[in-house]
């Protein structure tokens, strides 16, 4: 199927909560959009793999996802192989999407810096003709542009994406992963561990900010390396 976008995301909720807004603007606008997870999130101190494929079912059909695959990668043991650089190669030669958005290539997490680095380098294999002939799948398409958004740590964006038409929906798709924002126990008071404040606020804290920088309530800063054409990224707009 030919995708409009692609986001890849180290783990099912990472693109929801970092880009979801994006997510649900487009697929309201009918194009079509999906995930590449590239683990399960089984290594998440809250809730158990089967509950993260259950809340990751219901916030695919709130997006309105046309496709979401996994590449089975180790949750908390993300590498850079030429494996799995060349699995997810060919899924964006399959699916053809005219934008991939990824994580950052610096980021606290190191899965999620894997995953950006995954990115980056399936999105450049993707265009190779001999590569494509040795995989025997579809034939070379690399998607026109490779964006990356932010994760624990921020940066000075690109553009802005103003989701604030959809914010009230992107909370209802983030508290599909119950598990993740929930107090497992007594002694667990609901917060991420790295910076003490729960997912939540954390996704308004950084939501507002983008916002602020471009003068609406609720934004969503994507990264791009080097200037871009007017124009390139219309369907963000």
């Amino acid at each position: 199927m030919k995708l409009d976008l692609i986001v890849i995301a180290a783990h099912p909720d990472d693109a929801e909560i970092c880009v979801g807004g994006t997510l649900l603007k487009l697929a309201a606008a009918g194009r079509k959009v999906g995930i590449v997870d590239l683990t399960r999130g089984e290594m998440g101190t809250r809730g158990s793999r089967a509950d993260r494929d259950r809340e990751t079912q219901r916030a695919s059909e709130l997006i309105g996802l046309a496709v979401r695959e996994n590449l089975e990668l180790p949750d908390g043991r993300v590498e850079v192989t030429v494996d799995a650089r060349e699995r997810l190669a060919r899924i964006l030669r399959f699916h053809r999407p005219d934008l991939v958005i990824a994580h950052h290539v610096e980021d606290l997490h190191p899965d999620h810096e894997a995953c950006g680095r995954l990115a980056r380098e399936a999105w450049y294999l993707a265009g190779l003709q001999r590569l494509a002939e040795l995989d025997g799948g579809p034939g070379a398409a690399r998607p026109k542009r490779l964006l990356h958004f932010a994760g624990h740590v921020p940066f000075d964006a690109t553009f802005v994406v103003d989701i604030g038409a959809v914010w009230d929906r992107k909370i209802e798709l983030v508290n599909c992963y119950r598990t993740q924002l929930e107090p497992a126990n007594p002694g667990d008071r609901g917060q991420h561990f790295l910076f003490g404040a729960d997912i939540l606020s954390r996704m308004e804290t950084r939501a507002r900010f983008y916002g602020e920088r471009v003068g609406t309530r609720y934004g969503e800063g994507l990264l791009h390396a080097g200037p871009l054409l007017l124009g390139d990224v219309a369907m963000l707009a």
